[in-house]
This record gives structure tokens, sequence and C-alpha cells, in this order.
């Protein structure tokens, strides 16, 4: 069962958190070039999931995060405005 009501959120990079997981959350962030990007965080994170799963850093912080962009393997999954 996913949660119908959507979250947004404006961070200043791309982030996947195991916290965020099932929130059906919107994530804007501006990249490095100042273009604004936006992603359904659980979009992201089940097309992905086990890509996540297995990085140290998801499995030692609980998070995932790129300063510079969204990581060009999940740059089709980005929401246009």
């Amino acid at each position: 069962m996913s949660n119908s009501k959507s979250n947004s959120i404006t961070t200043k990079r791309f982030v996947i958190r195991k916290t965020l997981i099932g929130t059906n959350t919107i994530i804007t962030f501006k990249n490095k070039k100042g273009a604004t990007v936006s992603y359904n965080h659980d979009d992201v994170y089940n097309t992905h999931k086990s890509r996540f799963d297995a990085m140290n850093c998801f499995v030692k912080y609980k998070s995932y995060t790129n300063t510079n962009a969204m990581p060009a393997f999940c740059r089709n999954l980005a929401i246009s405005k």
C-alpha cells in the first residue's frame, strides 16, 4: 500500500534516504550549473533498489547523495517542468 499524499522537499543536492522510502516525496534541487531538477524519491529508489542497497554509503549512513547532479543512471526519472 502506498501513500497517496505527496510531500515536497527542496535540497541543495540529489539525495536518496531510507527514511524517505514509501513517503511519495518529490525532491527538488539546484545543480552546480544552476538548473533545477525534480524527481520522485520512491520512483528513483524502487527502479534502482538493488543498486542503492549495495552501496556502502547507503548501508552505513542510510543515504546516498550527489552534490553535482542527478546520477546518469537515473536521469531518465527526472520530472520535467
